[in-house]
């Protein structure tokens, strides 16, 4: 039973650390690494491994990852972005333009998907900005993190508390419950930022240049795919609300582009070659390293033993958020969402494991896949990254404020 969570724990080390002497790890090779080891010492079958995966989820970022990739390639994202940026004028509407506009994306596109496309968007502000690097990529992390909490589909794990908990009307609880405190939270997380970076931020000076369109074609298909993943939402959003029984997977919304610009574009090898393959492998020995300490039933015995009351919302709040960081927030809201269901728990309840295990995201790199992907694709597309401390440093601060935002307005029922 222990093994899973010894090499759980050197992987966390060593994803903190991220050097072994003068050997310097990613990310990807780290979870792989562990992953490995749980295998050799049969802590998991390799049946039950490949069971472990979730397909779906990997389908989803391929998906993203092609139409990300395909927006960079042509160079419409970077046409875009100076449209939509180029009328702010200080480094403080910079700054709240990111995060409200990433915060609120995150809500209906999934974090996840504008993690991906977030990228090289906020890369490219800090350059013509001459802003940190790191500064950006924070910014982005916290705003998808946050903005994802206030829907039903801004995150997996919203969308498993949306379906398993039995909620009539998810959109609207969730919005009614969620959105005030979501967007006083994304409000001060850039308090935080600017008081973290505010010698940065004197010295940034906004100067942006219009990015000319590289390739009109695949221009026009990632265009044409950004609609598309737009159009499914809204068609995911109405089938939830008419209640239709139809099997509308949320990885359709991601393929259904992706293959649009697979079948109709000449540079389709370039773009599958040059999507984050490393990334996708993270999230599949992830997978198999978490099961593996799912299986060990270590926390669930810790969670029995510490006799909590699990309906209360502050305990929900806290045990989600802690745990999420290690054995990330998905499998955490499939442990706890039969607990608290078992025990009677209304909508206040489940509206705050939804948040609680979302913020998680905001304590450590590992608390959310939308930040491994945000630092990967750093990592290996732009040569830029954001250290476990670095992260730590003003997400410990800004989680604890998160938390009790949310417990305050779930408490006294704003």
């Amino acid at each position: 039973m222990i093994i899973p969570i010894i090499v759980l724990l050197i992987v966390f080390g060593l994803i903190a650390v991220r050097q072994i002497g003068n050997i310097k790890l990613q990310i990807w090779q780290i979870m792989f690494f562990g992953a490995i080891a749980v295998l050799v010492t049969g802590q998991i079958s390799p049946s039950n491994a490949l069971m472990s995966i979730n397909v779906d989820v990997i389908l989803f970022l391929f998906g993203m990852f092609v139409v990300g990739e395909a927006l960079v390639e042509s160079g419409y994202l970077s046409h875009l972005s100076y449209r939509l940026f180029k009328r702010v004028k200080s480094p403080d509407q910079l700054l709240l333009a990111v995060l409200f506009g990433m915060g609120l994306t995150s809500a209906f596109l999934m974090n996840d998907t504008v993690a991906i496309i977030g990228v090289p968007v906020v890369l490219l502000l800090a350059k013509q900005c001459r802003l940190p690097p790191k500064l950006m990529l924070l910014t982005l992390a916290f705003s998808v993190t946050i903005g994802s909490v206030m829907s039903p589909i801004g995150n997996p794990q919203n969308v498993l508390v949306a379906i398993n908990g039995n909620i009539s009307n998810p959109f609207l609880t969730f919005f009614s419950s969620l959105m005030l405190p979501t967007l006083l939270n994304i409000f001060l997380a850039f308090l935080l930022l600017r008081f973290f970076y505010r010698k940065d931020l004197q010295a940034c000076r906004i100067d942006f240049s219009e990015e000319l369109i590289k390739d009109y074609r695949l221009a026009f298909l990632s265009k044409v795919s950004l609609v598309l993943v737009g159009g499914l939402i809204l068609a995911k959003i109405a089938i939830v609300l008419l209640n239709v029984q139809v099997d509308f997977r949320l990885t359709y919304i991601a393929l259904v582009p992706a293959m649009f610009i697979v079948v109709l574009s000449r540079r389709r090898v370039d773009v599958i070659k040059r999507i984050d393959w490393r990334t996708l492998i993270f999230f599949v020995t992830m997978f198999i390293l978490m099961e593996s300490v799912w299986e060990s039933g270590f926390f669930q015995s810790v969670m029995v033993g510490l006799n909590l009351d699990v309906t209360s919302i502050i305990a929900i709040l806290l045990v989600s958020t802690l745990l999420s960081q290690l054995i990330s927030n998905v499998p955490l809201v499939a442990l706890y969402l039969p607990l608290i269901m078992s025990a009677g728990a209304n909508t206040k309840e489940l509206v705050a494991l939804a948040a609680g295990s979302t913020v998680a995201g905001n304590l450590f790199i590992l608390g959310a896949a939308s930040n491994v992907i945000i630092i990967q694709n750093a990592e290996n597309r732009f040569g830029e990254t954001i250290t476990f401390l670095e992260f730590a440093k003003i997400g410990v601060i800004l989680t604890a404020i998160n938390i009790f935002v949310y417990w305050f307005f779930l408490t006294i029922g704003l």
